[in-house]
């Protein structure tokens, strides 16, 4: 062990007589600790909340949406949709119908976006309908038109549970869907009401999806909205996330003019952005903590230059030098910093891994969209933070560890 290293060790080991300073050595540890294990699970929540939203937004949604630049919807989208199929890079394509609509039980009622679907399509391209019930799944399936319409059952929905919660509904109930395109009458136009059977719900954890999204079949859709053979988008899964934009350029120009495309780093660009806002935010905030920390390392050296100051002098009368006894205190700070942050790391990580593994926080979904806490802890912010830490520390030891360089010997032994 370097002579250096071997004094700074012995120094951190306070005798009774420098209890204070063994106090402040151990507040300083401990200041270092609580500031690393704060950045540690600080960080880790950011990065699950921001993981947690791209999976749940990029796993509920389409990659790519094409839609008509007029909005009046896409006719003789058969073969559209069979020759877009073929553009590289697309994975799966799915026709839709949307709709904003009123869905009402009894007394209750809640807004929804309703879309008309295929559900063998819409599975390729979306992981909404995979958190549904089996039966709901099936009951979308195209199905053959009665041949007498009085006897036909009332044709399938399938919401998202918060909104079925909302109106009360459980499966099997009739419940009313009321569409703004209604009939043209001499009143005016007089919204279309059309009852459906409630097929299931699906629960996605998104809460802006449960609670305001629901799917017919394309025909049901079709017929609610009084649109014979039209969609309002096809959607498309990519094989690449990070080239959707350019992708769905492609799409664009297949399908020729009077397209438009949008792509999921379109429509969730401001959320990401200030994640990532908030990320830093966070970072910077927390890093206080290290800093207060850091002023306790100070303090603490410069109480143990003030102890051993008749120490200094005598090893300098034995010909150690200034550079030397510099970098013994520069060593006493670098060993608190490296235990302070290895043990913050430590409980920094594992209470990362057991609020990710246990969930043991609870959010409220309609407020933060997700309905557990999520942590994700990554090696590269416990690099990041065992720098910044050890590097705030070790300037907080060049004061006193310079101090300590100028004592004099023979002013600090003349009283001895």
């Amino acid at each position: 062990m370097r002579f250096e290293l071997y004094v700074a060790a012995r120094y951190l080991k306070a005798k009774r007589r420098q209890a204070v300073v063994g106090v402040v050595t151990a507040i300083s540890i401990a200041g270092v600790t609580a500031g690393v294990a704060a950045l540690i699970i600080a960080l880790a929540i950011t990065n699950g909340m921001r993981r947690d939203l791209q999976e749940k937004l990029i796993g509920s949604s389409a990659h790519v949406q094409l839609m008509q630049i007029d909005g009046r919807g896409i006719p003789d989208w058969q073969a559209l949709l069979a020759r877009l199929r073929t553009v590289p890079h697309v994975v799966a394509a799915s026709p839709g119908l949307y709709e904003q609509v009123l869905v009402a039980r009894g007394a209750r009622d809640g807004g929804a976006m309703i879309e008309g679907i295929l559900p063998d399509d819409e599975r390729n391209v979306s992981d909404l309908l995979s958190k549904a019930t089996p039966s709901a799944v099936q009951a979308l399936e195209p199905q053959p038109a009665p041949a007498n319409a009085q006897n036909a059952e009332l044709p399938p929905i399938v919401l998202g549970s918060d909104l079925a919660d909302t109106i009360g509904a459980a499966t099997g109930d009739s419940v009313l869907i009321i569409s703004p395109q209604g009939e043209m009458t001499p009143m005016g136009v007089i919204p279309k009401y059309v009852r459906f059977r409630l097929a299931g719900t699906f629960h996605s954890g998104f809460y802006q999806y449960d609670a305001q999204m629901g799917f017919l079949r394309l025909a049901d859709a079709q017929r609610l909205f009084d649109e014979p053979d039209l969609l309002s988008v096809i959607s498309f899964k990519v094989d690449n996330l990070n080239n959707a934009p350019q992708i769905a350029h492609a799409i664009e120009q297949a399908a020729g003019k009077g397209f438009m495309t949008t792509n999921w780093t379109d429509e969730n660009r401001e959320l990401f952005r200030a994640l990532k806002l908030e990320q830093v935010v966070t970072f910077i905030v927390i890093a206080l903590i290290v800093i207060v920390a850091a002023l306790n390392i100070l303090i603490a050296l410069t109480m143990m230059v003030m102890e051993k100051t008749r120490d200094i002098a005598v090893m300098m009368s034995f010909g150690v030098d200034p550079g030397q006894v510099r970098r013994i205190f520069l060593l006493e700070g670098l060993l608190i910093s490296v235990v302070g942050t290895a043990l913050g790391l430590v409980l920094g990580y594992l209470a990362s891994w057991a609020g990710g593994y246990y969930h043991f926080i609870h959010l409220s979904a309609d407020v933060y969209s997700i309905d557990t806490l999520p942590f994700a802890p990554r090696v590269l912010d416990g690099v990041i933070v065992s720098v910044v830490s050890i590097g705030i520390s070790l300037l907080a030891t060049l004061y006193p560890s310079s101090s300590a360089a100028r004592v004099l010997p023979a002013e600090a032994l003349r009283y001895e």
